[in-house]
């Protein structure tokens, strides 16, 4: 048994699917496929019942999963412990899809400024997924939005940010200074899919008024959100740091002539929508010198002043 054939094993388990675990180990497909073969044979029981579906753990797999994740934590918490210096090694950094494009790319490039040597691994995901890779360790830590559900996980909230309302241009609320609730009745609203936290943020907030718009859609990603607005599908509910990136590209359209959204972004009446982001990192994991610079350089970035 090796130690490489316990992580490809795992890897498969978790997204119960060949292809898209050899994709993640960056090995092709037969590959990885012969590993657990090889696996299987060594221990001479099946670890996974193949379909056409994918691939679906066995009760010896499942037995397997548990020791095999014991023995790669352990292995990585050695190496973690016997080569840290604070400059070098590898910190996995994930983020929730409506924060990941526009928090960390500048965290990212600032922070190999200050520590050049280290390898950075970058990811994306919805919020139970970010939460799950980190608690396993897979994910050094993430940047969520609160709630966070889950045990055994420090969380250390950021900042607070605001929601605030996309119309198309020439919507009758375009050139409202704030706009009621209660306006948005009949409006079609366009959310993200429900795996999407800032989508449960919206739902909360429509509650608290006691009323809720018109649904017609729901997405999975921002911007394909901020562009159905724009050609006057519908409204929606845009974090303040999308509204800023989607700024920014207007204030770079002659220059580079590259344009934004073109979506108008007011704010609301009363009590706003907001959210609340936070670090998510494994107290009860070793906290590698690394990852304690990363935390710290986080905390210090001026968006979460």
């Amino acid at each position: 048994m090796e130690f490489h054939q316990l992580r490809y094993f795992l890897k498969a388990a978790e997204l119960r699917n060949f292809t898209q675990a050899a994709a993640e180990c960056f090995i092709s497909q037969p590959s990885l496929s012969q590993q657990i073969i090889k696996l299987e044979q060594e221990l001479g029981q099946p670890l996974f019942e193949r379909s056409a579906r994918g691939v679906e753990l066995t009760e010896s797999g499942k037995l397997l999963r548990g020791r095999a994740e014991q023995i790669v934590t352990l292995v990585d918490q050695a190496r973690r412990e016997i080569t840290d210096d604070g400059e070098t090694g590898q910190l996995a950094i994930g983020a929730i899809p409506t924060i990941a494009p526009y928090f960390l790319p500048e965290i990212v490039r600032r922070f190999r400024e200050v520590v050049p040597r280290v390898t950075l691994k970058v990811h994306e995901d919805v919020t139970e997924q970010c939460l799950k890779k980190v608690q396993t360790g897979e994910w050094d830590l993430a940047i969520v939005a609160l709630p966070v559900r889950i045990e055994h996980l420090e969380v250390e909230p950021l900042f607070d940010e605001d929601l605030w309302l996309a119309v198309p241009p020439g919507h009758r609320l375009a050139g409202t200074e704030e706009v009621s609730f209660e306006e948005l009745e009949h409006e079609n609203l366009l959310l993200l899919g429900e795996a999407h936290c800032l989508t449960e943020h919206v739902a909360q907030y429509c509650r608290k008024q006691d009323a809720a718009p018109l649904e017609t859609g729901r997405l999975a990603q921002l911007t394909t959100i901020q562009e159905l607005v724009s050609r006057g599908q519908g409204v929606s509910f845009i974090p303040n740091m999308c509204k800023i990136a989607d700024s920014q590209r207007d204030s770079r359209r002659d220059s580079q002539k590259e344009s934004g959204t073109g979506c108008v972004y007011l704010p609301l009446q009363g009590e706003r929508p907001q959210r609340t982001i936070a670090l998510v990192w494994n107290s009860y994991r070793y906290q590698t010198q690394l990852l304690k610079r990363a935390l710290e350089f986080i905390r210090q970035w001026p968006s979460a002043r």
